[in-house]
């Protein structure tokens, strides 16, 4: 796996992506209706890049749409797809409607997930277990592989993967959530490690922390969100693995948070 040497990873939190960065880039983002994938999908816009905005419900996507348009920022693109129920069918649609558009991806995030519920292993519910681990970790290595041509026909492509901190040591009660990001870290350091001297695609993972968005409500409703950053705040580390400044860096696990913030764990 590459590192490009020893990485400032306090240099990382702490980047700033320039106007331009990503100028004539195609990045598509999962989960980018809302949260997380909403904040990086219009950071990237803003600094250049032409957005395929992936995601379960049209209207949220189209309001993202909308304010990328607004911004004057290049045009996006809205693919719907449903990771609970996608069949092979919609996949390959998907990549075959981006690669007629695009002729090739510069850049995928996968931020769409699920976090089922909270509960011991011992009482988690069935159902629950296999869907959230479906959603999380099954649809993202499917898109991932039916997009690595495009990726391959990248002159420099960056797969990024949202992981979690339960997802580096499992942590009581968070059941398939945390499993599902324990995968999705292996997934990353499988397909870094395989890709590695005969493509130009590099794929790590990043943990955005903790945020304020509709997934975090769901796992903690009573939480003070005083001291829990806006998805916003946490956009610029994955600015600077989709951009040029991180080329080379692969089979790596980063982390989002700013370093000024004390946030609640996971």
């Amino acid at each position: 796996m590459s590192s490009a040497g020893a990485l400032d990873e306090i240099a990382i939190r702490q980047y700033l992506a320039p106007p331009g960065l990503l100028a004539g880039r195609v990045i598509a983002v999962t989960g980018a209706g809302d949260g997380v994938g909403c904040a990086v999908s219009l950071a990237a816009a803003e600094r250049g890049a032409q957005l395929v905005l992936i995601g379960r419900t049209v209207k949220q996507l189209e309001t993202v749409h909308a304010r990328i348009s607004a911004s004057g920022a290049a045009e996006a693109s809205i693919a719907p797809l449903d990771l609970e129920r996608a069949l092979a069918a919609d996949y390959d649609t998907l990549a075959a409607a981006l690669s007629a558009r695009y002729g090739r991806l510069d850049g995928l995030v996968h931020c769409a997930a699920q976090v089922g519920v909270l509960a011991p292993i011992e009482h988690y519910d069935m159902l629950s277990w296999c869907r959230v681990l479906h959603v999380n970790l099954t649809a993202a290595f499917a898109l991932t592989q039916v997009l690595l041509p495009a990726l391959r026909a990248s002159k420099d492509a960056s797969v990024i993967f949202s992981s979690s901190s339960v997802g580096r040591r499992g942590r009581a009660h968070w059941g398939a959530y945390a499993v599902s990001k324990f995968g999705l870290e292996g997934l990353a350091q499988v397909l870094a490690d395989e890709l590695e001297g005969n493509s130009a695609v590099r794929v790590n993972a990043l943990n955005p922390g903790p945020a304020r968005t509709r997934l975090r409500r769901q796992a903690f409703p009573a939480e003070n969100t005083a001291n829990v950053p806006e998805p916003a705040a946490l956009v610029q580390p994955y600015l600077w693995l989709l951009g040029p400044d991180s080329r080379g860096v692969s089979g790596r696990s980063l982390d989002c948070q700013p370093l000024s913030s004390a946030p609640p764990r996971a």
